[in-house]
């Protein structure tokens, strides 16, 4: 996978998702609702940074091994966490919450992986 790629495209991704929701949704979701798209714009944005992140030191070193780990951690975790507050926010319906931990564990597992990979260079 060239997460370098993966993550400049997610990255486009956040600014428009981030847009429709300062501009098309700012009218249609209550506060709380804002807030969880909010949320979900946010930990998409800095995941995506950490595909990118992961994405050079694949580049400049030619490794990979915990790189692609920590890489497909980072993408669950994007679709897993921010993909269920932004259908929790868009829907409403609460029990989408439920799932976003496993995001968020995917996520630390990743950034995990991301330093096992350094640990080991």
């Amino acid at each position: 996978m060239n997460w370098g790629a993966t993550g400049a495209l997610l990255l486009a991704l956040a600014v428009l998702v981030g847009a429709f929701g300062a501009h098309a949704l700012k009218e249609r979701l209550d506060a709380y609702g804002l807030q969880i798209y909010e949320r979900a714009v946010f930990y998409h944005f800095v995941h995506a940074l950490g595909l990118v992140a992961i994405g050079i030191v694949i580049a400049t070193h030619a490794v990979s091994g915990p790189l692609d780990l920590a890489g497909w951690l980072l993408l669950a975790g994007i679709v897993i966490f921010s993909g269920s507050l932004y259908a929790l926010a868009l829907s409403g319906i609460k029990v989408l919450g439920a799932i976003t931990p496993i995001g968020g564990l995917c996520f630390v597992a990743g950034w995990v992986a991301f330093a096992w990979a350094f640990l080991r260079a």
